[in-house]
């Protein structure tokens, strides 16, 4: 059962309790599809199919205003923890996906985008994007704003962390995504599980990284079919009446449910704002070595086949 939180102004991050909000999955399932067993030592190529130019959907839900954040002091969005910020209008939806990449699911998350026309943030785990960079940048190729969503995906308010441990796990995280990318990703983070330790919050406004946290979330980590992840959606923006959707592209369901819950999204009188940030985020050159460093590397061998493979029998 969830526990609501009173009004937290970011001045007073410092003495504020440590958030207990459980809202996105406290671990990460198993799925079949496993981390390679080897990750070159740079990111592979963007993918070869362009975003779309133009929407191919006259009926679309589109995008119905893009606005730009500015990051100083590490401002927080989502009334589940911060309800200082409110810039939604009435019937404005953000629809934001954590714990990608992932492969199939993070794919159909982005097409389902595609064919409504609409864009939203991700939240890539430090470690997937490491596994599967051809896949987050196909996510920027398609105009989506990038965040991160820290190294492993640990419960940063786990009292067998310290600040340097939480720190490295926020920061590690930031340049698994920038190797990914190629490039710097937007100053916009989401906690783990909603998690908030006032240090990091602290932490976040001396970094200049707008915390992210949800109005609706879609609960679809624990959902066993898609059409859950829908009902749980719309009732609470029929509740609403506005709100920071938290969905996650690491989940079969979700991408499976997205198609039909962006057309209700249409249907209801929703309109989707694409966020955007004014800078980018400057990682620290420290967690970008020790990003690489931990990157398995392949065996590189160049004599040819023939003197190393020798047929004996055949």
């Amino acid at each position: 059962m969830r526990i609501k939180t009173a009004v937290i102004p970011l001045a007073a991050a410092i003495s504020m309790l440590a958030l207990g909000g459980a809202s996105a999955q406290k671990a990460i399932p198993r799925q079949n599809a496993a981390a390679p067993a080897a990750t070159p030592a740079t990111p592979p190529p963007p993918p070869a199919v362009p975003a779309k130019p133009a929407c191919a959907n006259p009926n679309a839900l589109g995008v119905s205003r893009v606005v730009a954040i500015d990051t100083t002091g590490g401002p927080g969005f989502g009334f589940e923890h911060f309800k200082q910020l409110d810039f939604l209008r009435d019937k404005e939806v953000v629809l934001t996906f954590d714990d990608g990449p992932w492969p199939v699911n993070t794919p159909a998350v982005i097409k389902a985008l595609d064919d409504q026309c609409t864009k939203a943030i991700f939240f890539p785990i430090g470690k997937h994007a490491t596994w599967h960079p051809e896949i987050l940048k196909a996510v920027a190729a398609h105009g989506h704003t990038i965040g991160s969503h820290t190294w492993s995906h640990a419960n940063l308010n786990s009292k067998k962390l310290t600040d340097d441990q939480r720190k490295a796990e926020i920061e590690k995280g930031i340049s698994a995504v920038k190797w990914a990318l190629g490039e710097a990703p937007a100053p916009f983070i989401r906690f783990p599980a909603l998690q908030h330790p006032p240090s990091m919050v602290a932490y976040m406004g001396e970094r200049n990284i707008a915390i992210w946290s949800c109005d609706a979330d879609s609960f679809d980590f624990k959902a066993h079919n898609p059409k859950k992840i829908i009902d749980t959606v719309m009732g609470k923006l029929d509740k609403l009446g506005k709100g920071i959707i938290l969905m996650h592209d690491f989940q079969k369901h979700t991408a499976e449910a997205l198609p039909e819950l962006l057309k209700r999204l249409k249907d209801g009188g929703y309109k989707v704002v694409q966020v955007k940030a004014k800078t980018k985020l400057q990682s620290i050159a420290q967690y970008d070595e020790e990003v690489v460093k931990g990157l398995k590397q392949p065996v590189i061998n160049s004599r040819p086949v023939s003197s190393v493979v020798e047929t004996i029998s055949e």
